[in-house]
């Protein structure tokens, strides 16, 4: 992928989340400067970015609207909406083994804590791949991308 295909800016739908505290507020935030920091993001059938994205939650669905930036020379717009069904039992699991890390590390042994953050990085490995399959053929993304858009789903899902 080139340089071009990329994300130069994401947005969320504020009226199809669910509520936030400023932590998970703070938490979305920081998930959308990583993700606009590094990224490659090539949507089937685009001519070039760099792309705007804009998520929101619909019906159990993630919604994907894409569109070139509007720096960028082409009017390239895309929607899809991924179910979040086969997702659901990762983004519960890796949320739940957050909170584990979290408290791990008010007061357990550096080994619980380091085994505990294992587990963590591996559920989100296993994320990040179930949505670059859930995006195979409309959009192509690499592994550290992947994984950057799980952490934000993790934020959007995460109910306040």
């Amino acid at each position: 992928m080139s340089d071009e295909h990329r994300l130069s800016a994401v947005d969320l739908d504020a009226a199809t989340l669910p509520s936030a505290t400023a932590e998970i507020e703070h938490e979305r935030r920081v998930a959308i400067f990583d993700l606009v920091e590094k990224n490659a993001f090539e949507p089937e059938g685009s001519p070039g970015g760099p792309y705007r994205l804009k998520l929101s939650l619909q019906d159990n669905r993630l919604v994907f609207d894409i569109t070139a930036d509007s720096a960028g020379d082409s009017d390239f717009a895309r929607t899809y909406a991924l179910s979040l069904t086969p997702m659901k039992g990762v983004l519960k699991d890796y949320l739940l083994i957050c909170d584990s890390y979290y408290e791990a590390l008010r007061g357990s042994s550096p080994s619980q804590i380091e085994a505990v953050d294992m587990g963590r990085r591996g559920l989100h490995n296993e994320g990040a791949e179930v949505l670059k399959a859930r995006l195979e053929g409309k959009v192509a993304i690499d592994h550290e991308t992947a994984r950057r858009l799980f952490t934000l789903v993790c934020a959007l899902y995460r109910r306040g």
